[in-house]
C-alpha cells in the first residue's frame, strides 16, 4: 500500500510538471491583465497603451489595462507582487518601483519581487532656470549658485519621483546649496517657476518645451541618451562633463518574480518586436521619449541591477524619506 501511494504521488508530480511545461509552451492562451500604478491619460498610461496595442496583436491575446493609482504606486505594485507568477498579470517598471521601499515605511514589496519583461522608452528630463537668473549655461549657473549659496530655490515636484531622484543625483554631484521647495507634482512647481518664486527645476520636456521656445524658461542641460530633437542645442549632462548625473530613467513592464523563464523570454521577444514597428516608434517619440532598443532578459536584469545601485545610493546619501 505504501509503495502504491508513493507511486501515485510520483505520477501526480510528473503530471503537474508536464502540465506546467505545456502551459508555458502554450503561453499566452488567455487575456493578459496589466495593473498600472498611475492614472489613465498620463505618460505612463499612454506609453503602455501604444506598446501593448501592438503587443496584443503579436501575442494574439487581449491585453487589458487597469489604472490603479494611489499611495505613490504602492497599491498596484503590492497587488501584482502577490499575483500568480504565470505571466498573465503585469505591472509597470520605473524608478519608483526601486525607490518606494527605500523612502517609505510599511511598503510590502521591492524591486526584488518583480522581473522585468520588457523595456519601452527612455524618459528624458531637462534642467530649466528662470530667465531672471544671470546664467545661460549649466557652468554659469553652477558658478552663480556657488557665489550665492542658499539664495536660490529649487523645486521638488514629488519626493521619490524619477525627476526628484535625478535632481538629487545632480545636487549630490555638484554640492550646490539651494533651498528645496516641495510641490505635489510638476504643474504647480512650473507655475511658481514661471512666476519667479522658484529659480531652478527639472521637468518633463513636453511640459516646458513651449516656455523654453518663448524665452520664459532657459534650458541648461538634458538627462537623456542623446540630445533631444526638439532641443538640439541643449547638451546632455554627459556632454557637459557630468556623466554620473546622466542617469536616464526608463519605463517598461514587469511581472511577479518566479514567472517562468520561457514565459519571460516570449514576452520580451514580443515587446522587442512591437518596438520595431514604425507606427509604435512614431507614437512614442511624439511623447518626447526615446525608444529603447531591443534587450534580452539578461540585459534587462543587468539594467535593473545598475539602476538599483544608483538610486539606492542617492536615496541614502540625500536621506530621501516620505513620512
Amino acid at each position: 500500500m505504501r509503495r502504491l501511494q508513493i507511486a501515485c504521488l510520483a505520477l501526480l508530480a510528473a503530471y503537474s510538471l508536464a502540465f506546467e511545461a505545456q502551459a508555458q509552451t502554450d503561453f499566452p492562451n488567455k487575456p493578459i491583465h496589466i495593473v498600472l500604478p498611475y492614472p489613465a491619460g498620463g505618460i505612463v498610461d499612454n506609453v503602455t497603451r501604444v506598446v501593448t496595442n501592438k503587443l496584443s496583436t503579436i501575442l494574439a491575446q487581449p491585453i487589458i489595462i487597469e489604472p490603479k493609482p494611489g499611495a505613490n504606486g504602492n497599491i498596484a505594485w503590492d497587488q501584482v507582487s502577490r499575483a500568480k507568477p504565470d505571466g498573465y498579470t503585469w505591472s509597470f517598471y520605473g524608478p519608483a518601483l526601486i525607490a518606494n521601499s527605500r523612502i517609505q515605511d510599511g511598503v510590502t514589496f521591492s524591486e526584488k519581487d518583480y522581473v522585468p519583461i520588457g523595456g519601452m522608452v527612455w524618459v528624458p528630463w531637462v534642467f530649466v532656470v528662470h530667465p531672471g537668473v544671470p546664467a545661460n549655461s549649466m557652468k554659469e549657473f553652477i558658478d552663480y549658485v556657488r557665489a550665492n549659496p542658499g539664495k536660490l530655490n529649487v523645486a521638488n515636484g514629488g519626493t521619490g519621483s524619477s525627476g526628484h531622484l535625478n535632481m538629487s543625483i545632480f545636487l549630490n554631484a555638484t554640492k550646490l546649496d539651494l533651498v528645496e521647495i516641495q510641490y505635489r507634482g510638476q504643474p504647480p512647481a512650473l507655475m511658481d517657476q514661471l512666476a519667479g518664486r522658484v529659480e531652478f527645476s527639472i521637468a518633463s520636456p513636453s511640459l516646458v518645451l513651449d516656455y523654453i521656445k518663448t524665452g520664459k524658461l532657459k534650458a541648461l542641460g538634458v538627462v537623456a541618451k542623446t540630445r533631444l530633437a526638439e532641443l538640439p542645442d541643449v547638451p546632455t549632462m554627459s556632454e557637459l562633463g557630468y556623466p554620473e548625473t546622466n542617469v536616464v530613467a526608463w519605463y517598461g513592464l514587469s511581472a511577479p518574480k518566479d514567472t517562468p523563464a520561457p514565459v519571460v523570454a516570449k514576452i520580451v521577444s514580443g515587446m522587442n518586436e512591437a518596438l520595431k514597428d514604425p507606427g509604435v516608434r512614431k507614437s512614442l517619440e511624439a511623447q518626447m521619449t526615446q525608444v529603447m532598443e531591443p534587450m534580452t532578459p539578461a540585459e534587462l536584469q543587468a539594467l535593473v541591477a545598475s539602476d538599483t545601485e544608483k538610486y539606492a545610493k542617492v536615496i541614502k546619501d540625500a536621506n530621501i524619506r516620505i513620512k
